[in-house]
């Protein structure tokens, strides 16, 4: 091992000398004299603090920093000293101090070594007497407690044969040292009390959890890592009238009397701690089934029509999975539980997924809802990172790279390749777009906090990776090394090894090469193309990666090159290895127009030149939807009007609503299009009025709004009461946009009453095109109503408002905004709240105390946000 060093001193001859030295020392050690060998040994550390006398000292010493730097900053899994074999939890809640008030009683043993200290995650608790258990004896022990680790002085040295259990009392605080968070996960108290003394009129009490990466243990001791897991049993004392839901099954249900009950909720099989879980609150259940699987949907009361609308798709899903992967769903009850307030989009806790309440949804708003991206993802989770679960935050791509590729896998599946690939390209999109700023490797151990996983580089990413693994391997050999993989590692925690191992034992291939690429390293290939058409039964193409290779591999990668004889649609695949490689297709009939990844499954960045009259054959040539949107697409962003205007009339009617949707969208640009060619205007018509999708119906809509809404008075009116509120609010907006023909005010109050945004916006509109005074307390009503993306477009028409006419209420409004902007968890609801009060920036006061609230957010990208606005005002000013 020495010798791999010696490129370091090479320039040095009298430190190959001392090497000479060193070796034969190191050779002849055992021959020595203690002492002579240890003064020795001091003298050749001596020697070495002489040598950048003779060398590049900086240079050497920069490098031993750089190596000292990256040890310090690697985080391995957990070391096993204990495993906790069952939790046991006895749990009630001071509602007024937000408190846990709680018994635990762990079940544990040491993992392997002899040991005296147990070590446990405790945050934030007030703790009493502990003790020890065992053999039927109970005795008091000692401890110390930072408000974090909690270490246990065990009685005596305890080895992997003894089997004992810990018993405590505590009271937990998760309102204590709250805050910080992630992009992905926005707070770290663990457990939530939602409106604890009921004070919110229009928000009801509740409890939940969130547990991921490591805030379970702010609401019971454990040990709080991912390698880390125990069966469970937790008793839930809550009001009589209230609805439990945890992992596992409930077992019992103990009346306590005063108006209290106790639920037993117990998980048989082993799970992790971050994924414990529970939802209290005032619920109502939609019930289902898949075989002899229970499944519950839970929302607020009053919600349930849209719920059993919104997760109408889950015993199909499951079905599917388990079909898929070759191992049945493994958990005896699956429930989804839509809560307020959640710090997160979704939480896959075993058997209890929690969702954001952008999933309480009235029967109405249901019928547009396009929810099954997460429903999928955090059912997927089921299997990976429930089932098989990461054993390091490092690993984390296997839990959510997997659940992102199954929103691909599902839309696949239910509607088809080409939406599913929009699906894979919108996250490619989103990895692009981080890695303009940042570039890591998929597999990282060097990370400041394990929140920083939460990255489009662990979802996006890891999903786009497992797709381009599919279609190397095969969707046999793929799915057959994923049951391998399951079954295997059941119950168990993985590393990235483990799943290559797995696909190896299937396919029988060795895939260091592809796992090492795009795993273990940074970045991603840019590919530039060149196309040859001169020889055209032999087409020529260059490829050549442009990537950074002083920190992104050069890669192996298998391209798809296609072409069309006719109908007839041919293929060919090609390996490219190479920093510039040529490849001949050898097409023998003559082509004009090849396609590279014509089918999009490579994540690259790749450029091509290519003209708008290409563009054009490519959407009039491939039998792909994916494709002909990326042709529509591009051409839309060259402005290539000419080539635009040509094939609208055919993107309209195809096939793939994408492209419907995405030709309506440009022909909003260009409305006077409508005006040359009056059979357009026609088929706009037809489309807004019998489109099987609503989407399409809306944009449809939104075209002849933009081209002449007076003249589509009578189709506005009829869509306005269209039962889909996409159709029904582009409506709506269409009347309002009307110049020559009045509203009648009466049309407008009628739809004043509806809370959702896509009316509500509508009317606002209309509130202030029209300067309708006495509207203030409407406008704060349905901001106290709205929720989700709505809230976000409406606080602007709130602002503008109140900053045209203040004396409805400018003091309320600018108190509810900064309210929104101080407290919202939402990060865009923040920015809409941000946004709206820069209405009234003009104020000293207000944007003084803009700054103020600025100054106290959380989130990087909003810091930056405020920051330029505020500096943009300044100076202004």
């Amino acid at each position: 091992m020495i010798l791999k060093n010696i490129g370091f001193w090479r320039n040095s001859s009298r430190l190959s000398a001392l090497f000479i030295v060193i070796i034969t020392m190191a050779c002849k050690s055992n021959q020595l004299p203690v002492q002579e060998s240890k003064e020795n040994i001091s003298a050749i550390t001596v020697s070495l603090d002489t040598i950048p006398k003779k060398i590049d000292s900086v240079a050497v010493k920069a490098k031993i920093e750089e190596k000292e730097r990256a040890i310090a900053a690697y985080n391995p899994s957990v070391k096993k000293d204990f495993d906790i074999l069952h939790t046991d939890l006895d749990l009630s809640f001071d509602f007024k101090r937000q408190a846990v008030i709680g018994k635990a009683e762990l079940t544990i043993k040491p993992f392997f070594y002899p040991n005296k200290e147990l070590v446990l995650d405790a945050q934030d608790f007030e703790l009493g007497e502990i003790f020890f258990v065992q053999n039927g004896n109970r005795e008091s022990i000692t401890y110390d407690y930072d408000e974090a680790k909690l270490r246990i002085h065990l009685p005596r040295v305890l080895t992997k044969a003894d089997t004992f259990r810990i018993a405590l009392d505590y009271s937990a605080f998760p309102e204590r040292n709250a805050g910080g968070g992630s992009q992905a996960i926005t707070d770290t108290k663990g457990l939530y009390f939602i409106d604890p003394l009921d004070t919110l009129p229009d928000k009801p009490t509740m409890i939940w959890t969130q547990g991921e990466t490591t805030h379970n243990s702010k609401w019971f001791p454990t040990i709080d890592s991912p390698n880390e897991k125990f069966t469970q049993l937790i008793k839930l004392t809550v009001a009589d009238t209230l609805i439990t839901i945890g992992n596992g099954e409930l077992i019992k249900q103990e009346s306590l009397g005063e108006g209290l009950r106790k639920d037993y909720w117990e998980m048989k099989l082993p799970h992790s701690a971050y994924l414990a879980a529970f939802a209290i609150g005032d619920f109502g259940k939609v019930e289902a089934k898949w075989e002899d699987v229970s499944l519950g949907y839970f929302v607020e009361k009053g919600y349930e029509k849209g719920a059993a609308i919104v997760f109408q798709d889950t015993p199909e899903m499951i079905g599917f999975f388990s079909d898929l992967l070759g191992v049945r769903y493994p958990w005896p009850k699956y429930d989804q539980i839509v809560v307020r307030d959640f710090v997160s989009g979704a939480m896959e806790n075993t058997t209890a997924s929690i969702f954001m309440e952008e999933l309480r949804l009235t029967e109405r708003e249901a019928i547009d809802s396009e929810w099954d991206y997460i429903i999928a993802h955090e059912l997927f989770h089921q299997w990976f990172g429930d089932y098989v679960t990461t054993e390091s935050w490092a690993n984390l791509t296997l839990n959510e790279g997997f659940a992102n590729y199954s929103e691909f896998l599902w839309n696949e599946y239910k509607h088809g390749e080409d939406e599913a690939k929009l699906k894979l390209i919108a996250e490619t999109e989103n990895y692009f777009l981080e890695a303009e700023t940042k570039l890591a490797d998929l597999i990282r151990f060097d990370y400041d906090d394990a929140e920083d996983m939460f990255d489009s580089h662990s979802y996006s990413k890891g999903g786009a990776i497992f797709h381009m693994l599919r279609e190397y391997l095969g969707k046999d050999a793929f799915y057959a090394g994923l049951k391998y993989y399951l079954t295997k590692h059941a119950f168990d925690n993985v590393e990235v090894n483990d799943l290559r191992i797995a696909f190896e034992k299937v396919s029988g291939e060795d895939l260091n090469w592809f796992f090492n690429q795009w795993f273990l390293a940074k970045g991603h290939p840019k590919l530039h193309f060149e196309v040859d058409y001169s020889k055209p039964e032999n087409i020529l193409i260059s490829v050549t990666q442009l990537q950074d290779l002083n920190t992104t591999p050069l890669y192996q990668l298998p391209l798809d090159v296609s072409w069309y004889e006719g109908n007839q649609r041919k293929s060919k695949r090609f390996m490219i290895t190479k920093g510039f490689q040529q490849i001949s297709l050898e097409n023998e009939n003559p082509v004009d127009l090849v396609f590279v990844d014509e089918q999009k499954n490579l994540l690259a960045k790749k450029s091509m030149e290519a003209s708008p009259d290409q563009m054009r054959r490519q959407f009039r040539t491939s039998n792909y939807g994916i494709s002909r949107y990326e042709a529509l697409d591009s051409l839309a962003a060259w402005e290539a009007v000419t080539e635009l205007e040509s094939i609208i009339p055919e993107a309209l009617e195809d096939e793939f609503w994408s492209v419907r949707e995405s030709a309506l969208s440009i022909l909003q640009g260009y409305p006077e299009w409508l005006e040359d060619t009056p059979e357009l205007a026609q088929r706009v018509v037809y489309i807004a009025e019998n489109d099987e999708r609503n989407s399409v119906r809306a944009g449809a809509i939104d075209v002849l709004s933009a081209y002449s809404p007076d003249d589509y008075y009578s189709v506005f009116l009829k869509l306005a009461e269209d039962s889909s509120y996409m159709v029904s609010g582009s409506a709506l907006m269409g009347l309002v946009s009307m110049e020559s023909q009045e509203i009648d005010p009466l049309l407008m109050e009628g739809f004043a009453g509806e809370s959702n945004f896509r009316m509500v916006i509508p009317v606002a509109d209309y509130y202030i095109s029209n300067a309708f005074p006495g509207k203030g307390e409407w406008f704060l009503n349905q901001a106290n109503t709205i929720s989700g993306e709505g809230l976000y477009y409406f606080l602007g028409y709130l602002s503008e408002y109140f900053s045209r006419f203040p004396e409805e209420g400018e003091g309320k409004a600018t108190n509810y905004l900064f309210g929104i902007m101080e407290n919202d968890t939402r990060s865009y609801v923040r920015l809409g709240a941000f946004q709206g009060l820069l209405g009234f920036s003009d104020n000293p006061e207000i944007l003084k105390k803009i700054s103020e609230v600025a100054a106290q957010e959380s989130d990087s990208e909003l810091i930056m946000y405020y920051q330029y606005f505020l500096e943009t005002l300044k100076d202004e000013n």
